[in-house]
């Protein structure tokens, strides 16, 4: 699991720690019931990553990584209360 890091950490973060919060990240917006919420978080992610890609500034790089772990703790809790209340598919679920 992944672990909060303070902003003063000297440590770099390693590729294999942001490709884990990526897969984190997805796979916690997945749980999401609502459709729309689900594609949102998905698609977020991934343009948000996508954005930072090109950071090579060891702080930069802390900075958005801290950022993208309080996200993952926001999406866990809005997934758990999004679990708790029934809601009917979505069009874009219904088999056709």
């Amino acid at each position: 699991l992944l672990r909060p890091i303070s902003p003063a950490m000297s440590t770099p973060i390693t590729s294999a720690q942001v490709l884990s919060l990526y897969k984190q990240l997805l796979r916690s917006a997945r749980l999401f019931k609502d459709y729309n919420f689900r594609d949102y978080a998905i698609r977020r992610t991934k343009v948000g990553f996508r954005e930072n890609a090109h950071l090579s500034d060891p702080a930069e790089i802390r900075q958005a990584y801290a950022y993208g772990f309080e996200q993952l703790g926001v999406i866990r809790r809005q997934t758990l209360i999004s679990q708790l209340y029934y809601s009917e598919k979505n069009i874009m679920e219904v088999p056709h």
